[in-house]
């Protein structure tokens, strides 16, 4: 058995800093993949710049770079807005919000190639048959294409959101106490950088086995009415 001398707590409110970061991080990046799949396929030249420009600029950095400059810009665009209205105080941003924002915006960047694939996978002819019937773009997007979308975009998001839970020991640098950050601390307090950082490899382990799995089912889920329809 490891001991962690009486830091077994602050593992486990790193570990729920963690979990919170990644979820908060994954629902930012949905939507923004979504977005930004949209602008791609759009037929106005701008919309289709912005949502090129925003995947080709963010998968070119160093994810380690956008989290930093999040973590500082955000708080220097923040001083000059506010200064517009007189106000001269420092603002700073803090770690949990730069890191779900530079980590959501990242996953958005990688999402939206996948929204955009999974969108062109789907035959014209079904968005065709639904303006047919009456349904207007929005619902034709949200009954029609949407629930195909997850579907087929579901295995590339589920590897992403993998990627995300194990990118969430960069938001340490800027000082949010996760898991990485907090099992770093124990291992200055005690000295066992061994025993600590097992302990959080085991962590990530079993986080990373519960999203497997949970994936697994979504999947299965998802693919359920067309392994029947094909069966």
């Amino acid at each position: 058995m490891i001991d962690l001398h009486g830091f077994e707590n602050l593992l486990l409110q790193g570990t729920i800093v963690t979990v919170k970061l990644t979820f908060t991080a994954l629902a930012l990046g949905l939507v923004l993949g979504l977005l930004g799949a949209t602008a791609k396929l759009s037929d106005t030249f701008i919309f289709r710049w912005m949502g090129n420009s925003y995947s080709t600029l963010v998968r070119g950095l160093p994810e380690f770079l956008v989290v930093l400059s999040f973590y500082f810009g955000a708080s220097h665009v923040l001083m000059m807005i506010a200064s517009k209205f007189g106000y001269d105080e420092y603002i700073e941003v803090s770690g949990f919000v730069a890191g779900f924002v530079a980590l959501g915006f990242i996953f958005g960047a990688y999402a939206s190639e996948l929204f955009r694939g999974a969108i062109i996978a789907i035959p014209k002819g079904q968005a065709e048959a639904a303006r047919a019937l009456g349904m207007s773009e929005f619902q034709t997007f949200f009954r029609i294409t949407l629930p195909q979308v997850w579907r087929i975009a579901l295995p590339g998001l589920g590897n992403l959101f993998m990627i995300l839970m194990k990118d969430t020991a960069l938001v340490s640098v800027v000082g949010l106490e996760e898991l990485l950050r907090v099992t770093a601390f124990a291992v200055g307090r005690t000295k066992e950088p061994f025993t600590f950082y097992l302990a959080a490899a085991v962590i990530y382990l079993v986080l990373t086995s519960v999203a497997s799995f949970g994936l697994r089912h979504l999947e299965k889920r998802a693919s359920t009415g067309v392994r029947e329809l094909a069966s």
